[in-house]
Order: C-alpha cells, then structure tokens, then sequence
C-alpha cells in the first residue's frame, strides 16, 4: 500500500483502502493512515486473558472484541484507532452495526497494552484521546511494569500492581487482581 504524507484521508476514504500487505493494518491519525504495530506474544497472550476474563463476566451482556476499528473524532478530525481490546454494552450498539463492519459508536471500555517500541506516556495521551472522544474508561496494560492504569473521564487514573483488587463500575462483580491476568497469560 502506498500512501502519500501529504494527502489528507478522509474516514470514508481510509476505510475504502485495499488492505495492508502482510499482516499490517492502518490507523486513521491526523488525515493519515499510520501503521499499527503487530501484537507480539507476551501482547498477545495478555489480550487473551483479558478476553476471557471480560466474557466470563459480562459476555452476554456486550460485545468483546479485539483490534476493531472504531470511527471516532480526535481534536476535530476523523480518527480510526484499533485498540487492543474494546468492550461495548448492547445496549449502546447501533441496530445496524455489520459484524464486519467499524464500529461507529464509542465503546464502554478500550484496553491498550504497551508494545515494544511505545512507552507509557505515548499511550496515557491516547487514553485522553479516547476519553475526549467519549469513550466511557480506558485500561492501559504495561507488561514490563506488570500493572493495569484505568483512566476515568472525570478523575485521576489509578494504577493496580500485583495483588491489589480492580473493581470497575463499568462491570459490576468484576473483581481481579492484576496478578492473575498475567497467571492467567502464563506470564511468568
């Protein structure tokens, strides 16, 4: 796929683009279609462990779904990341959302794990991002660090290490602690 930095993609155009070569795929930024990393393995396992964890207690009431675009607007443009991990509740789900289609509302919950080569910081000022474009709460995963940082709208985040107990509002009975999702990944 080439793409030229100067030319300005608008959201209908960047989703009109021939797929990546390979396993890339492409985030919309700034007008731009950027590279997303491919997930690794400590990144991927940690995805899975989060999945099960997220269904085992609420799947039957939203959706669960990892690296899908969702089309949001960032300080005033289009913008189409693909978080890690998304969750939406059904009853936030667009009647006429296709299952392969990008997902046009704000999910509940975003989840990013931090990948070699991104650091904390970079992922923090997307979690603003995400909140700003009214995505409800955001859970960044820092494997080195082994802890999880929820970003609120209206608070300061909070970071979980070890055994230290996360309960969400977004999911009412979810209680975990940060050390079982990596037991859970087999990460030693």
């Amino acid at each position: 796929m080439i793409l030229q930095a100067n030319n300005q993609l608008t959201l209908e155009e960047f989703l009109n683009l021939p797929p990546g070569e390979g396993d890339i795929t492409y985030e919309l930024v700034n007008g731009q279609a950027i590279p997303k990393m491919s997930p690794k393995k400590f990144h991927s396992k940690l995805t899975r462990a989060l999945i099960n964890l997220i269904e085992e207690l609420c799947g039957d009431k939203g959706e669960v779904c990892p690296e899908l675009t969702i089309a949001l607007t960032r300080r005033g443009k289009d913008w189409a990341p693909i978080p890690d991990l998304l969750y939406i509740a059904h009853e936030r789900l667009p009647s006429d959302w296709e299952d392969e289609g990008v997902c046009s509302v704000p999910p509940d919950l975003v989840i990013e794990i931090v990948s070699p080569g991104q650091t904390f910081g970079q992922i923090a000022a997307k979690a603003k991002d995400y909140l700003d474009a009214q995505v409800l709460q955001v859970w960044v995963v820092d494997s080195k660090a082994r802890s999880i940082t929820v970003f609120y709208p209206n608070a300061a985040p909070q970071t979980y290490m070890g055994g230290e107990i996360l309960k969400d509002s977004l999911f009412p009975g979810l209680e975990f602690t940060v050390e079982q999702v990596f037991q859970k990944a087999k990460i030693p």
